[in-house]
């Protein structure tokens, strides 16, 4: 099939989206995406601190679709270690004075009521809070015998965004669920989100 690239260009610029991606997911790949995502950041924004903030928020996003899709693949690499690749996307744009950033994936309907009601629970706290919360989540995961970081990405997303964390969820059957998670992070100079 011929697509017509030109098209989808214009609706990129259109929607001032600065990169997308969709396709397989692996823990190193997400080493590889970043390189490509901090010239992009240096370049709209010359300062570090909404810079960092996207960029910590890809990165947590990139894990939890690593932990939390159902649209999994398993292969081996070139040492022949077994190798796991999640299926998402992920968007980020500009929109007035802030970045979006945008993630999706498929999930079970039991990790969907789990992100659910996380997301839920951080978006009642406000940055103190949250950092409160997070040095207790990260003492819990370290005495814990399994050293479980599961939830621990969302914590940062909150605290590295702008507003509160939106999400959607829709449901596809057969126990599944489409998460979408969106943030923004203020551009120096912008105005903050208010809080809902």
């Amino acid at each position: 099939m011929k697509l017509n690239v030109r098209q989808y260009n214009k609706m990129l610029q259109d929607n001032n989206i600065s990169i997308i991606y969709s396709g397989p997911i692996w823990e190193s790949g997400i080493d590889g995406m970043a390189e490509m995502l901090l010239p992009q950041l240096e370049n709209d924004d010359s300062s570090v601190s909404p810079s960092k903030s996207v960029f910590s928020i890809f990165v947590e996003q990139m894990k939890n679709i690593m932990m939390y899709s159902a649209d999994k693949e398993h292969h081996t690499d070139d040492e022949d270690k077994p190798l796991e690749m999640a299926k998402g996307t992920f968007i980020l744009g500009v929109q007035g004075k802030a970045y979006f950033i945008q993630c999706g994936s498929v999930v079970t309907d039991k990790n969907a009521d789990f992100l659910r009601t996380r997301i839920d629970y951080l978006n009642t706290l406000d940055k103190r809070e949250l950092r409160q919360y997070h040095k207790q989540q990260l003492k819990v995961s370290k005495g814990d015998a399994n050293n479980s970081t599961e939830g621990i990405g969302l914590i940062e997303i909150a605290i590295h965004s702008a507003s509160f964390v939106d999400y959607e969820l829709e449901p596809l059957g057969d126990g599944l669920q489409y998460f979408t998670m969106y943030t923004t992070v203020k551009m120096a100079g912008g105005k903050k989100s208010a809080k809902k």
